[in-house]
């Protein structure tokens, strides 16, 4: 029950702080995706393979975005002031100049500095979730019981997925010994287990946002958290503690939650809305989820598909296979198109600043949609087979994409950020 002020009113709750600290973290997340796809060009001696444009994507786009919506979105949920802009701001700067600390520190081969960033970040993901917690004790409406659950899943398995990498860096020699099964219970708690369950809880209530359908409690929403926090659970243990049958097992729970996301997506599609303006924007947004989810399916069903063929072994687990589907067609697709929806929604600038925003948004809709999940899909041939043409082709059509993407988004932030005549 919401309660009333004195004049029997619902209290005014000032959001615009809390706004542009969401603005500023997917700005810097677009820099992020931005950075990992330069990086892409650099030698591959000096970018370990796919390992720079990798942890600049993850560490550094999609936690700090998840470190300004998350909050948010939590603050949203229950009705409830923001937290303290300082608190927001904090964590999502550590979580950035963490994953700039680490990626900088393990190519310059710097021990103290790639510790220094997974230290800042660590600290940043229990800002994070501080953040995210604290507006519950004041909520004035529901929670969203189950999509803040899987947050704090999320940020848990993020918190030990993160230690472990920082204590690898530091060559504990623990670690470093066991890091052939560390390494994929680490992957598998970062990208499935934490990004992966983030960004799909969150979507429970964004893609009904999005395509203007009635957020509603269905089986299918409770599934996917569930299966998708547990999944990746199984299988790290799993890979740690050298458990064929275990990682199987979590391996096709985190198939079901796949699975039960896309049965979410369809039956919310059956609802929605017919928009009649600003369609080419409407467009992006909705058309940039959709492909990311199928995106996830196929990335999803690549890794899990590998645990079930090879149980625990450190060589169910590769980068290269699902680096294109489940980095740069999920992670990817699923930033750009938030960013288009949330700027002019959340962002600043009034009513027209924001109409003249989601047309600039709009631009070119289709053919940047086209050129991001071509470039996807070649890029997901090439780089399991190592075939350079293909790789290359793909990171053109991705960088026109992402490219012509960020300097609208810099255009229509610009109008946002105008005083006022």
């Amino acid at each position: 029950m919401i309660k009333l002020n004195k004049a029997g009113r619902a209290p005014i709750v000032d959001r615009s702080r809390d706004r542009r600290v969401v603005v500023l973290a997917v700005a810097l997340a677009i820099g992020f995706l931005v950075a990992a796809l330069a990086s892409a060009l650099l030698p591959e001696s000096l970018r370990r393979g796919v390992w720079l444009p990798l942890h600049l994507a993850l560490a550094g786009g999609a936690t700090t975005a998840i470190a300004g919506v998350m909050p948010f979105f939590s603050a949203a949920f229950a009705a409830a002031p923001p937290t303290d802009v300082r608190l927001r701001t904090g964590a999502v700067l550590a979580v950035a100049l963490g994953a700039v600390g680490v990626t900088v520190g393990v190519v310059g081969t710097s021990t103290m500095l790639a510790d220094a960033g997974g230290l800042a970040f660590i600290v940043g993901v229990a800002l994070v979730a501080l953040a995210t917690l604290r507006p519950l004790r004041s909520a004035l409406g529901p929670s969203r019981g189950i999509v803040i659950q899987g947050y704090v899943v999320a940020l848990t398995e993020v918190g030990v997925g993160a230690t472990l990498a920082t204590l690898y860096a530091s060559y504990w020699p623990p670690f470093v010994a066991s890091w052939a099964g560390l390494k994929p219970a680490h992957a598998w708690l970062n990208l499935v287990g934490f990004v992966s369950l983030v960004v799909a809880t969150t979507l429970l209530h964004f893609f009904p946002t999005v395509v203007g359908a009635r957020i509603a409690a269905r089986p299918s929403a409770r599934l996917t958290v569930i299966a998708l926090a547990a999944g990746p659970v199984l299988v790290a243990l799993a890979f740690a503690l050298n458990l064929d049958l275990v990682a199987r097992g979590g391996a096709i729970v985190a198939i079901a939650g796949a699975l039960a996301l896309f049965v979410y997506a369809a039956q919310t599609w059956r609802t929605r809305g017919n928009w009649t303006i600003d369609r080419p924007w409407h467009l992006f947004a909705m058309a940039g989820l959709i492909s990311a989810m199928g995106w996830f399916g196929v990335g999803i069903g690549i890794a899990a598909g590998r645990v079930i063929v090879l149980g625990s072994s450190p060589g169910a687990w590769s980068i290269e296979p699902i680096f294109g589907p489940l980095v740069v067609g999920w992670i990817g697709l699923v930033v750009l198109a938030s960013a288009t929806h949330l700027l002019p929604a959340v962002g600043p600038g009034d009513s027209a600043a924001h109409a003249r925003q989601r047309k600039i948004l709009g631009r070119w809709a289709v053919v940047r949609l086209a050129a991001a999940n071509l470039g996807v899909a070649v890029l997901s041939l090439g780089l399991p087979f190592h075939i350079d043409a293909l790789v290359i082709s793909g990171t053109a059509l991705v960088g026109l994409a992402l490219g012509v993407t960020a300097a609208l988004f810099v255009m229509a932030m610009v109008i946002g950020l105008r005083p006022k005549r």
